[in-house]
């Protein structure tokens, strides 16, 4: 596929995700803006938290760890699946009882204004430190797949994704948010599909055969009870700080 194609279906999703957030940010005010007028389907709200677990940063890394630790980045998988149902049936019934827009103005309430400012304070640094990597990432893959050979430089590529996203966070807001969280989603799955597919068909393997030579190879190990190796905590705790901290939401 050219680099003008490429080009195309990234600068194509950019205008659509502008054109979500025209739409969803009319005759929007700071309620509506911060926390969707608690008026949000649960569904779509459900279905986007997928896509704010993975994200191109884990679509790109993450198949990197097969070779080496098999499927043991399942393991975080599983933890999200329990960390939800804490998050679902212990924290947004407090967050709707209270009335609370984050976890911040609960720790001023319960501890006190420090703790509020001490907590928000290392969230917004931990978030600019994640958002500086990330994009760093997605500016370099930019770079290297499809801009390089046009003869685009680094910088002007920065420059305008910078301004793209300045666009979408001025007009956008949760409202929005819920959207285009579907929309990556959405995208997200089926591109993983999609290369699924066209890895088979260029290996001239099916699922099944597939999983039978991973199986062979030692690629579906999950769990790793060795706690003498190397990876038993350092890689369980690098991907627990990578994710839990929103380094691989882009």
């Amino acid at each position: 596929m050219s680099s003008a194609v490429l080009l195309f279906f990234v600068l194509a999703y950019f205008c659509l995700l502008l054109l979500v957030a025209y739409f969803t940010s009319k005759k929007s005010n700071n309620e509506s803006f911060f926390i969707g007028n608690r008026n949000s389907n649960w569904m779509l709200v459900a279905f986007g938290m997928i896509g704010t677990s993975l994200s191109g940063v884990t679509f790109v890394s993450v198949p990197g760890t097969v070779g080496s630790a098999g499927f043991q980045y399942f393991q975080v998988v599983i933890g999200y699946f329990l960390g939800y149902i804490i998050v679902a049936y212990v924290l947004l019934p407090l967050y709707y009882r209270l009335q609370l827009t984050s976890i911040y103005t609960y720790l001023q309430q319960r501890i006190g204004m420090v703790s509020y400012k001490t907590g928000a304070l290392f969230f917004i640094l931990s978030r600019t430190l994640g958002a500086t990597a990330r994009l760093y990432l997605v500016v370099n893959i930019l770079q290297i797949f499809i801009l390089d050979k046009m003869g685009i430089p680094f910088w002007v590529t920065a420059f305008v994704i910078l301004l793209l996203i300045l666009l979408y966070t001025f007009e956008g807001g949760v409202k929005t948010i819920v959207y285009t969280d579907t929309l990556q989603t959405t995208f997200m799955l089926l591109g993983l599909v999609v290369c699924i597919i066209a890895l088979m068909s260029n290996m001239g393997t099916g699922i099944i055969t597939s999983f039978t030579e991973m199986n062979t190879a030692g690629y579906t190990n999950v769990f790793n009870t060795d706690y003498k190796s190397s990876g038993f905590f350092s890689e369980t705790d690098y991907w627990w700080c990578f994710h839990h901290r929103g380094y691989d939401r882009a």
